[in-house]
Formats: structure tokens, sequence, C-alpha cells
């Protein structure tokens, strides 16, 4: 059976699109290709040989199985805010036939890895069990937003990363962060860097910038960010609510987040619709996991009353930034009130990098492109 390549693909979707080629796009796509042409070789030779029994268990076919227990080398892609990093490698995801392929957000990965944990309380080496669980399921695992801020996730990575190669999963990440510089800093760094050597001893590193963000070319723009906090700004939360739903229940509510009450100004879970505080949604004791939980559940949200949040409240900033990567990564579509524009509602010298990361998902998430996505629940 023949299959489409990946720089075939990626032809027929510049043609499609009406998108300028891009060199360094292609440099990255290039890459990839070799890695699905590979990734295609090995699924069809395993799929003759299981045609017959047999020779499967033949000593012949043995030797031939082993040498693919080593894993495809894969690739960490690494670059500029908007340059197209997960529009490739979500190119790159579907250009591989089959079922032998797993997609996964970082913090979705993470809460599967914490919830596997859970179950495996009193095993020995429960990180090899979760990277053999994975191994029989998939042959190319593909994280987008790679990146480590948690000391826990650190200590959990420097074992697992080396298990999936072990077991032989393929990497496919990108991230704005260079390997070398993942979790720099942070506590007990030391437990993490195993996972940074195995990274570089398993995948190519590439370094993929360009100065525009592709983000931007998904125009015209849905104007969904409300500011200033006045009455004008209620009025059109208000009119956007009543777009959304009919049913909207907007008595005092609290919905539970992962057995967790958490108030909310109203909702219609028919309709997918949620309406809730900014103040409450980024307070203190939420996380990414509640943010993958709504995104779950909910499709269209709407987040009052966004304070200007600088390095005095640098944790709520940091839940926004996570709120944000989840709903985008979800095709969640967010409409907000808040105090300042979206340019100068963060105004801290301490996640400035990556609020531009931020900033650009959020005038992405404005299009009416974006806001003719499916929900990805």
């Amino acid at each position: 059976m023949q299959y489409l390549s990946l720089l075939a693909l990626y032809e027929q979707t510049l043609l499609k699109n009406a998108f300028q080629p891009d060199d360094k796009q292609r440099e990255v796509i290039t890459k990839l290709n070799n890695i699905q042409q590979q990734l295609i070789t090995r699924q069809c030779y395993k799929q003759k040989i299981s045609k017959n029994l047999f020779n499967c268990f033949s000593k012949f076919i043995n030797k031939k199985c082993y040498k693919y227990e080593l894993p495809v080398r894969g690739l960490y892609i690494c670059g500029s805010v908007g340059c197209g990093k997960t529009w490739i490698m979500d190119l790159f995801f579907q250009s591989i036939p089959k079922n032998r392929k797993i997609r996964l957000h970082f913090h979705r990965l993470m809460l599967k890895i914490h919830q596997e944990l859970n179950q495996l309380q009193g095993y020995e080496n429960p990180l090899f069990i979760i990277a053999n669980r994975l191994k029989f399921k998939t042959d190319i695992l593909c994280v987008d937003e790679f990146s480590v801020s948690d000391i826990t996730d650190a200590m959990l990575l420097g074992i697992l990363i080396e298990a999936l190669f072990t077991c032989g999963v393929s990497l496919v990440m990108t991230s704005n962060i260079p390997p070398d510089e993942l979790y720099q800093n942070g506590l007990q760094r030391a437990f993490f860097l195993p996972a940074i050597n195995q990274i570089k001893l398993h995948c190519d590193i590439i370094q993929f910038d360009t100065n525009i963000d592709y983000r931007l070319r998904a125009l015209p723009l849905m104007h969904i960010w409300n500011y200033p906090l006045n009455q004008d700004t209620n009025i059109k939360m208000k009119h956007m609510l009543y777009r959304m739903s009919d049913h909207i229940c907007q008595q005092s509510l609290s919905l539970d987040i992962n057995h967790r009450k958490m108030k909310i100004r109203g909702m219609d879970e028919s309709q997918g619709v949620l309406a809730v505080d900014f103040s409450i949604l980024c307070g203190q004791g939420r996380s990414q996991y509640d943010y993958i939980e709504i995104s779950h559940r909910f499709q269209k949200v709407l987040l009052h009353d966004v304070l200007v949040m600088t390095d005095k409240n640098e944790d709520q900033a940091c839940r926004f930034l996570a709120l944000i990567d989840e709903f985008y990564d979800r095709h969640v579509k967010l409409v907000v009130s808040a105090e300042n524009s979206m340019h100068e509602i963060y105004q801290g010298k301490q996640l400035k990098f990556q609020y531009q990361r931020c900033l650009s998902r959020l005038q992405e998430m404005q299009s009416q492109k974006y806001w003719f996505l499916p929900h990805l629940p």
C-alpha cells in the first residue's frame, strides 16, 4: 500500500490554504518526513510477518524483529512563538497511518502519568511499566509544548524518558526551550539531567525560528477580548452569553471539578458553555489538571474580570498561561472581560518570555478560523 509522504502532504496543504513556502519549515518537514518513512516501513514489515504465525516464531524472524526494538530516531523542535511548530507536528501526526501513534499536550501527558502512578502504587519500577504500556499502544509519541517547571515532574521525567526509549518508543516534541535550558535553575535539577541526555541521544535537535508569527494570518478577528472593566463591557459579556446558549443557568452555582467545588457565574452543560470569574479559575488551589477537566466538558468559556498581572501575583499569571495553553490545544472558544488589553494585561518581567507565546495564542483564538475549529475534548 502506498502512503502519501509528509513532504507531499505539506505541499498539498500549502496549495490548499494559499500559504507561502518557508525554507525553515521545509527543513523541519524534511527531517520529520524521514521519521515518517521509517515508521511506515516498520509498520508494514510487522504487518507482513504477523500474517504468518509460524514465521513469527522462527529464529530467523525473531532476529529480524529484534533489530526493530530500538526506536526510530526522534526530533526535538524548539523555536520562537508562532513559527508553526505545533502545526507542523500535527501535520506529521496526520501523515502517519494506522493507530500506533499518540499525540498529547505536555500537561495532558503528565496528568496521564500521575493517574497511572496512582494505580501502580506498590509496584516496582512503575515508570517502566507505564513506558511498556505506551509501547503496547504506540510506536511514536508526539508531545506539544514540552516544558518542565515542577520538581515532581522533573524527577519523574528523568526516569520516564529513558524508559520510553528503552522500550522502543520514538519521541517528537515541540518546545520554546532548547534541551540544555529545560528546567534551568530548578530545584534538584540533577535528577532531570538524565532526561536531557536521553533526548539528545535519541532525538535530533532543530532550532526553528522565523520572523513571521503564522498564527496572525488567520484574520479577520472576532474581537472577543473586551476591556476595560465597565458597564459597556458587562453588557457585551451578557450578550455573548445569551448568543451561546438560550438555557444558561445564572443562579448562584458551584461546579465540581476534580472532586472540588468551584464557584461559577453560570453554565449550560448541554451546550458546553461556562461563565466563571478569573479570580476563581486562576486563583489559589487551581492547576492545569482542572483546566484539562474544564476543556473536556466545555467548548465555550466566558472568563470575567481578568486583572492586570505583575510579578507580585506571578502564581496567578502562571495559572492563566496554563489555562490558555490547554484551551488553545483543545480548541475551546474563549470570551474575556479584562482590565486592560491583551497586550498590556501582563506587566511583569519574570514571565515575559512565556507571555509572548500566550499572547500569540490569544490573538489566534479570536480569529474566525479558530472559532470554526471543532472542539477537541
